[in-house]
């Protein structure tokens, strides 16, 4: 009996050519897996396409609510955005791809996991990590980085294919290379790979448009959260896959969420790709928009810099860890009180604040108004900047700073 192996499946053009060169080299059963995190259009026909391509089996598996509810809402909790712009859309989704594929592996009592990951880019690093974390004794293989892999183009994987007897509709000339799910969409390639070049907007947006196209009228949104957890879109409840996809709506619409990007990719290189986010960067906004009303001041600025410890060990594909698990408790501490209403106006790729309300805010009109009353004595603040500032004062009477000063 021919030993199987779980093969990550998207229909393109190397998952394709993998599945014959996986029997013709390794001689394995290919279970073909294709996870749906939010692919929509990329899905179809690939029942087909496998069987012709000798496939034993393929799972189509829809996680989307798990991806939204257990990874995204996560990260959106924690601010976690890498390096100050990347939302990481295709980082959140590949330790869930990586969960569900060690799961059917153990179910078909597969030996081995396969990805068409190149050896470039982070998603081997992050499929490998949550494979090796969850199921260590499985064996990984990895085309691109294995002696036989022969196949350095897709001119060669489209000769591969048809030799084999596969003749599928793909064509030779490249495209820019995409990363799509429910959360959003990454392009990189083709006039990209050049910073120096703008990107070709006409050509590569998919999930909305640019700002300069976008309505000439803003259009107000309200977004309700309870416990950090975001539940309406202008008064409608909704489950939070269907609110990303609302708001993917509206964003695309107002040219929100695109960003170019030059990241540094944890192999050591650096990349430059064009994102779209538009639902995304408006729950991202919204909700730190409600945070800002309710966390104090030292649980803010704390917050802050594990956020971007968060966001780095996401994108490094270090989910399944303790370190994930223990910035996640914290971070599940500090929302316990983050629920309210948030107002904002989209226009033209702007995310403008109209307003937030909340049981638990901590904004006093009392305390903040220039008219303070007997909540807050204005003469407080002498005793508190005299200790707040006697090191600074005891340093320069101890250095003689203030006779250099007067010397000067």
């Amino acid at each position: 009996m021919k030993e199987k192996v779980i093969l990550a499946y998207s229909g393109g053009l190397d998952t394709t050519a993998i599945i014959p060169w996986l029997k013709e080299t390794y001689g394995y059963d290919v279970v073909c897996v294709c996870i749906d995190v939010g692919q929509e259009s990329e899905l179809e026909g690939l029942d087909e396409r496998a069987k012709v391509c000798g496939a034993a089996k393929l799972y189509i598996e829809d996680v989307i609510d798990e991806f939204c509810d257990d990874y995204i809402v996560p990260c959106v909790q924690a601010h976690a955005v890498y390096e100050n712009k990347y939302l990481l859309g295709t980082s959140m989704a590949r330790p869930l791809i990586a969960k569900r594929l060690v799961e059917i592996a153990r179910k078909e009592g597969a030996t081995a996991i396969c990805h068409g990951a190149t050896g470039k880019g982070n998603d081997q690093v992050r499929f490998e990590l949550g494979i090796k974390a969850l199921a260590p004794d499985l064996k990984i293989i990895a085309p691109w980085r294995d002696d036989k892999w022969k196949l350095q183009s897709r001119e060669d994987e489209i000769d591969f294919c048809r030799a084999h007897g596969i003749d599928l509709p793909f064509a030779a000339d490249s495209s820019y290379s995409r990363d799509r799910n429910l959360w959003h969409i990454s392009h990189e390639g083709l006039e990209l790979e050049d910073p120096s070049n703008a990107p070709n907007y006409d050509h590569l947006l998919v999930l909305g448009t640019t700002p300069e196209k976008a309505p000439d009228e803003g259009e107000v949104v309200t977004m309700t959260f309870e416990k950090g957890v975001p539940k309406s879109v202008n008064g409608k409840e909704m489950k939070v896959s269907d609110i990303i996809r609302e708001l993917n709506t509206l964003g695309g619409k107002h040219g929100i969420g695109i960003v170019d990007i030059v990241e540094n990719r944890v192999v050591g290189m650096k990349s430059r790709g064009v994102y779209e986010t538009p639902g995304g960067t408006i729950l991202m906004e919204a909700h730190q928009q409600l945070e800002e009303l309710i966390l104090d001041r030292d649980t803010y600025t704390v917050k802050k810099d594990l956020g971007n410890k968060f966001a780095d060990v996401v994108y490094e594909g270090k989910w399944f860890t303790p370190l994930r698990e223990a910035l996640e408790a914290f971070v599940k501490v500090t929302q316990e009180y983050v629920t309210g209403e948030v107002k904002f106006k989209l226009y033209k790729g702007n995310i403008i604040r109209m307003g937030t309300t909340s049981p638990y805010s901590m904004y006093s009109e009392s305390i903040a108004s220039f008219t303070t009353g007997e909540l807050y004595n204005h003469k407080d603040a002498e005793g508190f900047i005299n200790l707040f500032g006697l090191s600074l004062k005891v340093r320069a009477m101890k250095q003689g700073s203030y006779e250099k000063l007067d010397d000067k």
